[in-house]
């Protein structure tokens, strides 16, 4: 269904950039996500995930929203894309809504780097992911990938839940992990999107529907924000609308089995996120289980036999 879908009301570039620009934008833009983690991790210890996912998405939707209109009125005469188009817009947004209240409520519970680390998972996933959507087969190395990260996940759990035993912090566990699928979904659908969609508007759209799929809810809940909330919450829309448009310039670009693997730097940045605004250390057992992530995801990811794309 998602292969078929065409590609209405946006050409993709013609042309191909130099390889390095793309991984560069991927790299910068996951630069900007994990500094924006911090920030949506202090948003949410204030108001609460739900919340600071809502009013930062709502602040990204203003934020963007001025480059979306002109580019609608300039490059569209005002027409708003395909229904086609739109769905998949929509699909995202409300998976990366509850993707995003799942992530920054388990990271309250968590340390930010072993968050980071165990949403690794999402590019191993998106292989089983694709291979339903796309009918593509799964390779012996992505179940041997899939052993071998599962035993990484084994021993943060084991890191995480020794250092703080309790159901706070199993809670934050499940929820890393059940957004570790919702991540593992976007990344299925980002390629696609990138295709058939400009970068602003993916950053507009994605950004719209998630705040007003979570606006129902978070209305009734909400609290108005403190002006120190409000900057975290800011900060984060910033940052997200820029990782945003980054990260879908580069896609539209390059190939995802190129940039799915650059993914793995952001657990540096997040380490020093969480270590800087938290106190939080980087445990040996941290260290150890998203090694094994990483390599369960990049034996998964080779070359050899036959083997989807998470696209």
């Amino acid at each position: 269904m998602i292969a078929n879908l065409p590609a209405l009301g946006y050409a993709p570039p013609m042309h191909t950039p130099r390889p390095l620009l793309p991984i560069i934008a991927t790299l910068i833009g996951l630069v900007f996500f994990s500094v924006m983690d911090g920030a949506m991790k202090g948003a949410s210890l204030m108001l609460g995930a739900f919340v600071a996912v809502f009013w930062r998405s709502t602040a990204s939707a203003v934020v963007v929203a001025p480059f979306w209109l002109r580019e609608t009125l300039l490059h569209r005469k005002g027409r708003l894309p395909p229904p086609a188009i739109l769905r998949l817009h929509v699909l995202r947004g409300v998976v990366t809504a509850g993707m995003g209240v799942l992530f920054f409520d388990g990271v309250v519970r968590m340390p930010l780097a072993q968050g980071m680390a165990l949403s690794f998972l999402a590019p191993l996933i998106a292989l089983y992911l694709a291979a339903l959507t796309l009918g593509e087969r799964v390779s012996h190395r992505a179940v041997m990938g899939s052993l071998l990260a599962l035993v990484g996940v084994a021993v943060i759990a084991r890191d995480q839940l020794g250092a703080a035993p309790g159901p706070g912090a199993w809670r934050g566990l499940v929820e890393i992990l059940a957004s570790a699928v919702l991540y593992a979904t976007t990344l299925v659908l980002q390629r696609r999107q990138a295709q058939v969609a400009s970068p602003v508007e993916v950053a507009f759209y994605q950004s719209l529907v998630t705040a007003t799929s979570l606006s129902p809810i978070a209305l009734a809940w909400t609290t108005w924000p403190t002006p120190l909330a409000w900057g975290l919450v800011v900060a984060g829309a910033i940052m997200s609308v820029i990782a945003m448009l980054l990260m879908a310039w580069a896609y539209a670009r390059a190939q995802a089995q190129v940039l799915v693997p650059l993914e793995y730097t952001a657990f540096i940045w997040a380490a020093i996120t969480g270590y800087v605004a938290f106190g939080e250390p980087v445990t040996r057992g941290t260290v150890a289980g998203v090694t094994l992530i990483v390599a369960g995801c990049i034996l998964a990811a080779r070359r050899g036999d036959p083997h989807p794309e998470p696209m």
